[in-house]
């Protein structure tokens, strides 16, 4: 009997050629049944996708947030995320990636491995873990490229979704933690691929703030005392060093502070035996 996906396709209809493919890589899916959902935040794709599921979100809630607005409307034991830039470059991926949950059970989530689209070298970010090594060997992963996931629908309900107030940037961090968190095993599987086009997360005209407000949010968030200050200090220092430009320095540190300031939301803090399945995993959530 084939098992069911749920698929959530996440776009603000600027891309429509590669919506378009993204689609057709999700419904080539062979050897499962599929439930997808496009989801349009701040853009109606049942203007263009009249006979698909669809959702729109008059108002752009953000990444997280539109994920998990997706998430609701579909069925199935297990959720793939796929955003509209990225496509799954085989019709047997999911069957796949199923059959890597039902081999190792502590698996809770799986990262496929990225490969360009075009031209470009594939940045260190796409691969889930602290010392890159050969990006062609499966591990753990203690970090995660959103741009593809799969989870299983029970641990993603039992963790409370995406955190939705991220908005963009290190959404991915606390989803991965909290797999951790809640007894299971985040892997990066690179005998699956998906492609996406090389390009730089700095496009984002609010990249450095968020990026900062984000760093604070997850230590407050998943981190108990003293290790979320820790974590706090040592991605202050990194920052300091690694931004050069002084704009994005002052929105850096706007981010910063409103991140120390502002809420963070609730999250279940990390255990120990969480930190410490992180740090077995290659990366204790210091840095």
């Amino acid at each position: 009997m084939s098992r069911r996906v749920g698929a959530v396709l996440l776009t603000m209809g600027k891309r429509p050629r590669e919506l378009a493919r993204a689609l057709q890589s999700l419904k080539s899916q062979i050897g499962i049944e599929l439930d997808v959902v496009i989801v349009g935040n701040s853009w109606n794709p049942a203007s263009e996708y009249p006979e698909e599921k669809t959702l729109y979100l008059p108002e752009n809630l953000g990444i997280p947030a539109g994920r998990n607005a997706g998430a609701v409307k579909v069925s199935g034991e297990f959720l793939f995320f796929l955003d509209d830039d990225a496509y799954l470059e085989s019709p047997h991926a999911l069957t796949a990636l199923i059959s890597h949950f039902d081999a190792h059970s502590q698996w809770g989530l799986i990262q496929p491995r990225v490969v360009p689209d075009g031209e470009g070298i594939a940045p260190s970010r796409w691969i889930p873990r602290l010392r890159i090594g050969d990006p062609l060997a499966s591990s753990p992963a203690t970090t995660l490229w959103e741009g593809a996931v799969i989870i299983r629908r029970s641990l993603f309900n039992e963790i409370g979704g995406w955190p939705a107030n991220f908005f963009y940037a290190h959404e991915g961090i606390e989803l991965v933690w909290q797999v951790y968190n809640h007894g299971f095993i985040a892997w990066y599987a690179t005998d699956v691929t998906v492609k996406h086009p090389v390009i730089q997360p700095t496009r984002h005209a609010n990249f450095y703030r968020l990026n900062a407000r984000n760093r604070v949010w997850l230590a407050k968030r998943n981190l108990p005392f003293p290790i979320s200050f820790i974590y706090i200090s040592i991605w202050f220092a990194i920052s300091m060093i690694r931004v050069r430009n002084v704009n994005a320095l002052i929105s850096w540190l706007r981010g910063f502070g409103n991140g120390v300031v502002a809420s963070a939301g609730k999250q279940r803090k990390l255990s120990w035996r969480a930190l410490f399945a992180l740090g077995r995993a290659g990366r204790f959530p210091v840095i």
